[in-house]
Parts: structure tokens; C-alpha cells; sequence
């Protein structure tokens, strides 16, 4: 540890204790991003004047917009703070975030980017409730979507109160809680008076900043190494105190067998995550039509591949300039490691080039988290009201103006559930609190959109049986798993009830997930509708009836 504590200094700097002369600076970038996607929101909001204004756009987004959206969507808090920590601290081994992410895009193209747009309206309940009963499923496909919006929220509140501690200063947990709640505020503002439109264009320009922040760190890295990347990984594996462990598989996932089970549960959790995200899949409803689906997913793979190649010099280029203790002294999980890299390479703690890096790469993670939370708001808050309070609860007689209010309302609620969480799990890794995410998503949405679209004996029961037992088993899972209690890193570090050995629940809760709608779908008493099937298998593959 004598190496962390003699570099202290630096993360002190970083973590605000000798930025005040930079502060200025810092806090005006903030406020700037904030006033600018605030007037996008309003503006937005007085072109929303419908439910599918609300929900969907007004389904208006070209395939290249909506591609550009998906990305600032999809590039999350995680992305940007998370993998480039799990990286500089693990090296191999966090290199596997950059890896599952991507990949996960291809299961969204092949599997359910088309179909899922030709089927739907605005939520996955409409897919589910095209051949089943509708009010229990649009029950359980609500119920779902919530959940897993939830579990994406806390990833990104803890990578806001991480981010702004580190450059205000701010070090007492009252102080990040604060910043927590800030973020929960805008969030709620973006959604209830932008709804889709204003979301969209946020993330737009989010993706846009995220994308051009991280070509100029990387381009800064790999001037520092010559362009040389076999030097870049030859400094980060020497500093890192690893040695060429660093660059080998096993230094997180690979000590013990379960770990390497881990290992093997976070990598599927990953790959068919995203196909479940919701706030993913409504991306599909905004634009018109099945071919601009298609291409905004293609365009997504392009900006999104691009930044995850990205990622791995960022978290080499991390452990390369940085001590781990001085990363670890920062944030125990690793997630100030990339503005950390910023402030080293642009000249070092005091140095005026060094603070204006760590400004404006701090400014845009700081954007990167708020379009992401708004559009996880708008996937819950959508799937609440289009799906329970129009189609349950007033059993489809809701007029579109009180489906909008009730939309904005669950806003608020969702909010302020973020807010109490986001403050709870600030000192996890954010990359790790993602994984959990696709998990959930993957273990109880994936096996119903897939059954639903490609199984024609599907049932009700089967759908419910999938999304509950699915849901019901990666949560719990969770919750008794290390990431909740018994360990350094958890989330209650003073306690301990945990059980289940493993951090991703996915090797277990996924086949789980369709091997109950599978059985549930087999022993149901209803016959499945094999006429609306057909109809679904058609609308689903052409495009004919779709909205």
C-alpha cells in the first residue's frame, strides 16, 4: 500500500481537494449541458401532443437517428466509468464488459429488432397481449419492465454520485446522496415534459459528446505510447504490480470454481441481456417503419463497436498512468479510473490542461448518465401506464390524455425509488450493477418475447409462468448473492445472508426462465390461439398491419 499512499496527492486533486481553482471551469461545463438539454426538453414537449407522441416519437426518427439514439441508450454510465475501471483494476478479466456488450447487439439484430417493430405499439406488453389474455400479461411484462429499469437505475445513480463527488469535492455520503437526488430531479423533468421526443434528442446529443470525449482521450493515450499498443499493455501490466497476470485471464474470474462459474454467468448474462432491456426494445417503436428498424440497429452496431474498442485503451491506458491505490483511494470499484486517466494525461494534478481534460470528460459522463436514466424512466413509466393503469386497471377505456398523465406520474414515483436505491449503492461498481441488469432482463423478458414471436403453443400461462419465475428467481438470487452483503464490496458491507455463491445470477435464472414458460405453455389447461399465431407470424415478418 505504500505505493497508493505515496501518489495520494494526486487523487486527492482528483477528488477535489486541490480543484478549486479549476472548479469554476468544471461547474460551468455542467451547467451548460444542463441548460442546453433542459431547452431541448421543453422544446420537445410542445410538439408532444399524443400518447404515441408521448411513447413513441411520434414515430418520426430516421433509421440513422434512431441508431444514434439506441447508442447514447445503450453506452451507459457502465460503458464509460465501469469498464474502463474494471479494466485499469483487472485487466483480461474486465475486458470481458466491452466484449459481452457488443456481441449482446447481434442476439437484438437477428432476434427481435424487426419483429418485436412490427409488432408491437409501444411496449413489450403489446407483443405478449397480441395472442394471450391480455390482462395478466400486460400485468406481468408491466411488473417486469419496472424491475429491470430499477436495477439499470442504480448503475446509473451510482455513477452520478461517483462522478460529481470526484469533482466537487465532495466527500461526505449526505454530499452524494445530494448528487443522487439531483440527478433523479432532472430526470423526472426530462421525462414527464419531453416524453419520447425530448429523450430522444438528449440522447442524441449525449452520444454524440460521448463518442467524441472518447476518441480524444484514446487518441491522447496512444500518443503517449507511440501508437504503440504492445507498449501501452507492457506499461499497464508492469504498473498494475500484476505483471503479465494482468494481461491473462484469471485475475477476477478464474481463482476458484466459482468464480470461473461467474465468470460463465456473467458472459451469458451479457450476450442475451440486451434483447430483454426495455428501454432498449422501445427504441424500435420511433421509427416507421420494419427497414429504418433494421438500420438503426446496423448503425447502432457501427457507433457502438467503435466506442467499445475504445474502452479497452481507456482501461489500460488507466492502469498504464495510475497506481491501482490511487484509483481504489478514489473509488473502491473503479469507476473514477477514466477521468482519473483524463486528468494524468492532460498534464497532472495543478495542471490547467489536466483539469480542463477531467472537466469536460467528467461533463460528458455526467450527460452519458442523465440521457440513459431518462430513458429507462420513459421505459418504466410508458409500460406503467400503457400497460396497468389503460389496459388493466381501466380495462382499455383510459383516453390518451389521462394514459400521458398517468404516464408522468409513475415518473415521479419511479424517481424517487432511484433516488432512495441510487444512494445505497453508490460504492458498487457500476459495470457489475449493469451485468445485474441484463440478467434480470434476460431471465424474464427474453424467453416471453422469443416464445411469443417463434412458438406457436405458447399460452398465457406459459408467459406468466416465464416472466414471474424468471423475474422472481434472478432477484432473489441477488439478493442473497455477495453483491447485496458479506464482502468488502457489497452493498451492505456490515452485514452477511448471503448464499448463493455467485455475483451474476444469469447461469441459473435464464435457463429457468425458459424452461418455465416451456412448461408452463405444456401444462396449461388453454389451448394456445394458433389463428392469432399466424396473424402474428406474419405481421411480425412482413410488416403488414404494423403501426
Amino acid at each position: 500500500m505504500s505505493a497508493a499512499y505515496a501518489a495520494y496527492p494526486t487523487v486527492q486533486f482528483a477528488a477535489g481537494g486541490g480543484a478549486s481553482e479549476h472548479r469554476p471551469l468544471i461547474i460551468t461545463l455542467f451547467a451548460c449541458f444542463v441548460v442546453a438539454t433542459l431547452f431541448i426538453t421543453v422544446w420537445a414537449g410542445r410538439q408532444t401532443k399524443s400518447a404515441s407522441d408521448f411513447y413513441a416519437g411520434g414515430r418520426q426518427f430516421t433509421g440513422f437517428q434512431n441508431g444514434l439514439a439506441v447508442s447514447g441508450d445503450y453506452m451507459s454510465a457502465a460503458s464509460f466509468l465501469g469498464i474502463a475501471g474494471a479494466i485499469a483494476l483487472f485487466g483480461y478479466d474486465g475486458f470481458l464488459y466491452s466484449v459481452g456488450f457488443l456481441v449482446a447487439w447481434l442476439v437484438a439484430l437477428l432476434l427481435v429488432a424487426e419483429p418485436l417493430r412490427n409488432s408491437g405499439r409501444y411496449t413489450m406488453g403489446d407483443v405478449l397481449a397480441y395472442r394471450m389474455r391480455q390482462r395478466p400479461v400486460r400485468t406481468a411484462a408491466g411488473t417486469s419492465t419496472i424491475v429491470v429499469s430499477i436495477f439499470y437505475l442504480l448503475a446509473q445513480m451510482a455513477g452520478a454520485g461517483v462522478l460529481v463527488s470526484l469533482l466537487l469535492g465532495i466527500t461526505s455520503d449526505a454530499g452524494k446522496i445530494g448528487i443522487v437526488a439531483l440527478v433523479g430531479v432532472l430526470m423526472i423533468v426530462y421525462v414527464t415534459i419531453g416524453g419520447m421526443k425530448g429523450t430522444t434528442w438528449v440522447q442524441m446529443v449525449k452520444a454524440v459528446l460521448l463518442i467524441a470525449g472518447t476518441v480524444l482521450i484514446t487518441f491522447l493515450i496512444l500518443l503517449k505510447f507511440n501508437f504503440n499498443l504492445s507498449d501501452l499493455l507492457g506499461s499497464a501490466a508492469k504498473n498494475s504490480g500484476k505483471g503479465s497476470a494482468f494481461l491473462e485471464p484469471g485475475l477476477k474470474y478464474g481463482a476458484t470454481g466459482t468464480s470461473k462459474l461467474d465468470f460463465i454467468s456473467l458472459g451469458i448474462a451479457l450476450v442475451l441481456g440486451t434483447a430483454g432491456l426495455p428501454h432498449i426494445l422501445i427504441r424500435f417503436y420511433t421509427v416507421p417503419t420494419a427497414k429504418a428498424a433494421r438500420k438503426s440497429v446496423i448503425w447502432a452496431i457501427g457507433i457502438i463497436g467503435a466506442f467499445y474498442l475504445m474502452t479497452i485503451v481507456l482501461g489500460f491506458g488507466a492502469a498504464a498512468l495510475l497506481k491501482p491505490g490511487d484509483i481504489i483511494a478514489s473509488n473502491k470499484a473503479g469507476n473514477t479510473a477514466a477521468p482519473l486517466a483524463a486528468l494524468e494525461i492532460g498534464g497532472g494534478a495543478g495542471s490547467a490542461g489536466g483539469s480542463i481534460l477531467l472537466a469536460v470528460i467528467s461533463a460528458v459522463a455526467f450527460a452519458t448518465i442523465l440521457a440513459v436514466v431518462a430513458g429507462l424512466t420513459l421505459a418504466s413509466s410508458s409500460s406503467f401506464a400503457h400497460d396497468i393503469y389503460a389496459n388493466v386497471i381501466r380495462r382499455g377505456k383510459a383516453t390518451e390524455k389521462e394514459e400521458v398523465r398517468a404516464a408522468r406520474w409513475a415518473t415521479v414515483a419511479i424517481g424517487v425509488v432511484s433516488i432512495a436505491l441510487g444512494a445505497l449503492a453508490r460504492d458498487l461498481n457500476v459495470a457489475g450493477l449493469v451485468a445485474l441488469a441484463f440478467a434480470v432482463a434476460a431471465s424474464a423478458n427474453l424467453p416471453t418475447i422469443l416464445y411469443s414471436l417463434f412458438w406457436k403453443r405458447f399460452t398465457t400461462q406459459g408467459a406468466l409462468w416465464s416472466i414471474y419465475g424468471g423475474l422472481t428467481a434472478s432477484v432473489v438470487l441477488v439478493l442473497f448473492s455477495p453483491v447485496v452483503s458479506g464482502k468488502p464490496t457489497s452493498m451492505f458491507k456490515t452485514v452477511d445472508f448471503y448464499w448463493f455463491p455467485l455475483e451474476n445470477p444469469g447461469i441459473v435464472s435464464i435457463p429457468l426462465g425458459f424452461l418455465l414458460g416451456w412448461l408452463g405453455s405444456l401444462l396449461s389447461k388453454e389451448e394456445a390461439d394458433k389463428v392469432k399465431y399466424a396473424e402474428l407470424e406474419v405481421k411480425s415478418l412482413t410488416g403488414i398491419g404494423a403501426h
